[in-house]
């Protein structure tokens, strides 16, 4: 196959969960398959970024928008400027007219013969007329995560804020749910979401990976400091929300349990609202060459996300790892996990805060948990989703070709 994969924003360093998805998929893809991956970026040209995603993809076409990054203060002027637009603010930073006239000319040529769009924020560019079967890569169901931060944020001007976009974001990923010829999601949860806006037959359902080859466990140790771990982007809202959230209702139960405990937040880009975090007992890490030395020193690692979709990728490397889970039921969203035997889950403050400090305290029901999550970890290395994700495009392209040869048209 001929495939193009639309990317918006930078793809390397491969960090965030979107990116690890993205980039183990296509990297398999790549092996049997011509694919150009189409990455476009804010700012000008990164040519250190462009040859490093070359590397990694001989066929890939970098496009830098020239579009300044804003910071916060210049972030809200350019809100608020936008704020009449019926499309969502979350998406319309992402509109290219460059990319805009690539695409429409790469449908016009049939230069490929499957399209990839890489989630919502590339969908903006997208021709009206999807002339060569084109996919939609679903890692999360958008609108459903500003609902939720409408409905846990106490401020008013942010709860007014977050519904505002909610509307907006709801409106768009159903238009564009229903636009693409197939939509790809990374959980039953998000499918059954999206089955209300389209046919539930165009919706498949690919789970989340590991590399196995990278998060590898040492069941001979375990480790010894009470060492509570959460490993995240730390600019992404869902995220500063756990942590603080964790902070405020979870964390001082388990101190006064457990004295020695410590907490460490671990995750590139550290907001404001995070930093502000670190204590004695709070380590705040930033970004780190890499999460796995972390990952083998932690004893719990914790999810406590109330705002998100999709799936945790977080979860699955820490379990592949041989590390003791306790999660939200948001933060395990969407993954095959046994709650009370690979994982524990639970949505109360003092039930999560009990969890954290038995696991801290009683090592031989820690090891138990520790077994179990690398055993249920091994079934999701890459390989098999990325072979998973193949035979998909092949069953859109078989499906989407007419006795004549012509493909079908689908319209905005």
């Amino acid at each position: 196959m001929k495939i193009l994969w639309v990317k918006a924003e930078r793809l390397l360093p491969v960090q965030n969960g979107g990116n690890i998805r993205s980039y183990h998929t296509a990297r398999y893809l790549q092996k049997n398959h011509h694919l150009t991956f189409l990455s476009y970026y804010g700012g000008a040209r990164d040519a250190g970024y462009e040859a490093e995603l070359s590397r990694e993809f001989p066929n890939a076409v970098c496009l830098g928008t020239g579009k300044p990054e804003l910071a916060s203060f210049g972030r809200v002027v350019d809100y608020m400027r936008h704020l009449p637009a019926p499309t969502p603010y979350a998406i319309s930073r992402f509109a290219c007219p460059t990319v805009e006239r690539q695409l429409a000319q790469s449908y016009e040529k049939q230069a490929f013969e499957i399209v990839i769009c890489d989630f919502l924020d590339a969908a903006v560019n997208f021709p009206a007329a999807l002339t060569i079967p084109t996919v939609l890569f679903q890692h999360n169901v958008e609108s459903e995560i500003w609902r939720r931060h409408a409905s846990n944020d106490s401020g008013w001007m942010k709860k007014m804020a977050y519904s505002l976009e909610f509307s907006k974001m709801l409106r768009y990923e159903q238009r564009m749910v229903r636009r693409f010829h197939h939509v790809i999601a990374v959980s039953e949860d998000d499918r059954n979401l999206m089955s209300a806006w389209v046919d539930r037959s165009r919706i498949s359902v690919i789970a989340t990976g590991v590399d196995l080859r990278q998060f590898r466990p040492d069941l001979t140790q375990t480790a010894v400091d009470p060492l509570v771990m959460f490993v995240g982007a730390m600019d992404w809202m869902p995220n500063v929300d756990a942590v603080e959230y964790f902070c405020r209702e979870v964390w001082p139960a388990i101190v006064r349990r457990v004295p020695r405990a410590r907490f460490r937040i671990v995750g590139r880009n550290p907001v404001p609202r995070v930093q502000r975090l670190s204590s004695s007992a709070v380590e705040v890490t930033g970004v780190v060459p890499s999460v796995v030395e972390h990952l083998r020193e932690a004893a719990v690692v914790v999810v406590p996300l109330r705002v998100g979709g999709g799936t945790r990728l977080k979860i699955y490397e820490a379990m592949a790892m041989g590390r003791a889970v306790v999660s939200t039921s948001v933060g395990a969203e969407g993954l095959d996990v046994r709650n009370g035997e690979d994982i524990v889950l639970t949505d109360d403050p003092p039930k999560f805060s009990e969890a954290v400090a038995t696991l801290l305290e009683d090592i031989p029901q820690r090891r138990r948990y520790e077994r179990a999550a690398a055993e249920s970890a091994a079934r999701f290395d890459w390989p098999a989703v990325g072979a998973r994700f193949e035979e998909i495009l092949e069953a859109q392209l078989v499906s989407r070709m007419s006795g004549n040869g012509q493909r079908t048209r689908v319209l905005a």
